[in-house]
């Protein structure tokens, strides 16, 4: 896993994304906004160049983190993003299977 990944959040009134950027590749998990209480995740995107890298796994603990700083839920509609919450039980209390 790489260690030196910095994760911004970029917002709209509707949704945003989370970026990643390492060795100059960028990596995203795009969300879309449902009402205060509820993100929906509907993509993860990590280009060849840094799979198996940590990255998706990365994106994916700062929007649970974030939905835990920020007190909302997260719909994992993005299959990366539902198979991770699938395999992290501890995620449960941020992540809503639908």
């Amino acid at each position: 896993m790489t260690s030196d990944i910095t994760i911004t959040k970029e917002e709209t009134a509707t949704g945003g994304r989370y970026v990643a950027v390492v060795s100059g590749h960028e990596a995203e998990m795009t969300f879309s906004r449902v009402n205060p209480e509820l993100v929906i995740v509907d993509h993860t995107g990590v280009p060849d160049a840094l799979r198996g890298r940590g990255v998706g796994q990365a994106l994916a603990l700062h929007a649970v983190e974030d939905a835990r700083a920020g007190g909302w839920k997260i719909i994992p509609l993005c299959p990366f993003m539902r198979a991770q919450s699938l395999r992290h039980q501890d995620w449960a209390d941020v992540v809503q299977q639908n």
